[in-house]
């Protein structure tokens, strides 16, 4: 019965931690976004987060997203920087057509920083893609 699942490669999607200014706060702050650089929308998006190391685990972050349109990109959510020094995963599972998709990104421990940084596809601003 295995043989008979077929789990399709995730293609042109990517989340990436960006360095935003705040204008609330008057900062400069890590957000992670999900990045949809396909020609379809992606649909019921599911994602789960959490970073950990040896020593300490964050609490699982649950985040729905209905929509994130063809060549379009969503924020997912606020990164502490507290965290920065753990492995940081999100799961991404979504939809196109009636076909679901899963994947499993990282951000490695100590890898948030604007050294990091590369051009991100649709958003036209630099951030560090996870693997």
């Amino acid at each position: 019965m295995r043989k008979d699942i077929k789990i399709p490669e995730v293609k042109d999607v990517y989340v990436a931690a960006v360095l935003d200014f705040n204008e609330d706060f008057n900062t400069h702050d890590w957000n992670v976004y999900l990045i949809n650089d396909g020609s379809e929308a992606i649909e019921t998006v599911l994602i789960v987060s959490q970073g950990y190391d040896d020593k300490d685990m964050t609490a699982p972050m649950r985040h729905t997203i209905k929509v994130v349109p063809a060549k379009g990109y969503a924020k997912i959510e606020f990164l502490d920087e507290s965290v920065f020094r753990l492995d940081n995963f999100f799961t991404i599972t979504y939809f196109i057509g009636n076909t679901m998709f899963d994947k499993r990104f990282e951000l490695p421990a100590n890898s948030i920083m604007k050294e990091n940084t590369v051009s991100l596809p649709v958003m036209n601003k630099d951030g560090v893609l996870a693997r």
